[in-house]
């Protein structure tokens, strides 16, 4: 089963191929001290607002230019795609086992534990997700562990809702009434049986969040509530790039694509994974 989903999988060239973007990303985001040409905190004022190597008055030193303060722009997005990915990765894991574990719980047990945690989803979702981040950022500070709880926070919901009903369905199955009937406790039936029946589910919706908290993160590091000034990051360069929009394009336009192609990627992955594990088009 499990490579007949791969074999689904790689016949998709579209998620094979964000397969190979998102990779590529985690390559670059892991080597990035060892393979960036120059340090990202360091600049010469000199050197500042060097255009690409492509355009005139541009030098292959500086690949993609530098920006106002002669840093490498390079470089800060190498750095820039560690930042993401931490808090991405991060905000996926944890919101994912705080949502996914609550919502086998809800789902299976059912009853008050359902409604009282139904109702936190339903208060968490109420709230519009920027001024609650903003709100939270504001009162804990900048900072990459900050950032990754307060988006894991706005985010577990989601992860609640789609597997509580995933559980809802699965307990009623025959394969959990045996398992009733051999006296297995709650906690193994759900970790054992229940879980590893919505797992793929889980794993589709996981690719999508990886996305949005990607451009969570690059939208509050734009707004100065994410990632601290002194760290590279995406939403800060394009922050710090926006008032040499007309003399410095490449300021905001290269943190920005390196944003679209990940994100775009990050979605057809979870597109073909989608297709691949949807059992209404198995082979």
């Amino acid at each position: 089963m499990r490579r007949r989903t791969l074999r689904r999988l790689l016949r998709n060239p579209w998620a094979t191929g964000g397969l190979v973007v998102i990779c590529l990303y985690l390559v670059i985001a892991l080597l990035a001290p060892w393979i960036s040409p120059h340090d990202p905190s360091q600049g010469s004022l000199r050197g500042r607002l060097r255009p690409p190597a492509w355009v005139e008055g541009g030098t292959t030193q500086n690949l993609l230019g530098t920006d106002q303060l002669g840093r490498d722009t390079l470089s800060q997005v190498m750095y820039g795609a560690r930042s993401s990915l931490r808090v991405g990765i991060g905000v996926v894991l944890l919101s994912g086992l705080i949502g996914g574990g609550l919502g086998l719980l809800a789902g299976y047990v059912g009853g008050t534990t359902d409604d009282i945690l139904s109702r936190a989803a339903d208060w968490t979702l109420a709230f519009p997700f920027l001024i609650l981040a903003i709100m939270l950022m504001g009162m804990l500070g900048p900072g990459i562990t900050n950032l990754t709880l307060v988006l894991s926070l706005a985010g577990w919901p989601h992860f609640f809702r789609l597997i509580r009903s995933e559980a809802i369905v699965e307990s009623q199955k025959a394969y959990v009434e045996a398992a009733r009937a051999l006296g297995r406790s709650t906690v193994l039936i759900m970790v054992s049986e229940i879980a590893r029946n919505v797992f793929h589910t889980f794993m589709v919706l996981a690719t999508i969040r990886l996305g949005i908290a990607i451009l969570s993160e690059a939208s509050l590091s734009y707004l100065g509530f994410g990632v601290p000034p002194r760290i590279p990051a995406w939403g800060t360069m394009i922050s710090g790039g926006q008032h040499y929009v007309d003399s410095a394009w490449w300021l905001s336009a290269v943190p920005g694509a390196a944003i679209l192609v990940l994100v775009l990627a990050v979605n057809l992955f979870g597109e073909g994974l989608r297709d691949a594990l949807d059992p209404r088009l198995q082979d």
